[in-house]
């Protein structure tokens, strides 16, 4: 997409660092340079007044990644690129069956009303709840990974979403501050809301997780 819109040498591209590796692999593929940019923390997806900061001369497009379910702000974004004349490319996940979507928004709605010790994701009719995101509160990445660690050996097939932001891989490091990308690196963990999954073993997840809410330090 990149290549046909005539993106390449010399262009930068605005792309998140919260996420995988593969659009900023497209980016250089491409020949242009990936310019990593902050997230809001209640989507994960870039945060528009962010993306207008690292906005350059060379800036030729920005390419949005919905995540875990949950869309980008698009309206704010495609404001972005207008007013700079920049191409804004999205990039989706795949679509599920619309009765196992609905059956993860239910497990997922089942969920927020009964975690505690963790802060859970917030919903809204357009969150199809590819993935189940909740953050642990505490002291960052230590917390999270013992919380992670004590709940699989409770049968809790939870995992870390996104373990490097991509801005802080080797390949690819750049000396900038992405405080909510770092952030939701250290505290995010993906719970299964799988659309097999039945009520009982909802409750098991649920009774593994708030057992351990009380040893976790609260975020201040």
């Amino acid at each position: 997409m990149l290549r046909a819109a005539g993106v390449g040498t010399g262009d930068e591209v605005v792309v998140p660092a919260y996420g995988n590796v593969e659009v900023a692999e497209a980016v250089v593929t491409a020949g242009a340079v990936p310019v990593f940019a902050d997230i809001e923390p209640s989507t994960y997806c870039l945060d528009p007044d962010a993306v207008a900061a690292a906005i350059t001369p060379r800036t030729a497009a920005v390419v949005v990644v919905h995540r875990f379910g949950k869309q980008a702000d698009m309206g704010l974004l495609r404001g972005v690129g207008q007013r700079h004349g920049l191409l804004v490319l999205e990039q989706g996940e795949l679509a599920e069956p619309r009765e196992g979507q609905a059956r993860r928004q239910a497990h997922a709605a089942y969920l927020n009303g009964r975690l505690s010790g963790v802060v859970t994701p917030t919903g809204g009719a357009g969150h199809s709840f590819q993935q189940y995101v909740v953050r642990v509160p505490g002291n960052g990445r230590p917390d999270r990974d013992a919380f992670a660690r004590a709940v699989r050996v409770k049968g809790v097939d939870c995992r870390v979403p996104v373990k490097t932001p991509v801005h802080r891989m080797p390949e690819f490091w750049r000396d900038v501050v992405l405080p909510e990308t770092e952030r939701a690196a250290d505290e995010t963990l993906a719970l299964p809301v799988d659309a097999s999954m039945s009520r009982r073993d909802l409750q098991r997840m649920v009774s593994a997780c708030n057992a351990l809410g009380g040893l976790l330090q609260p975020a201040f």
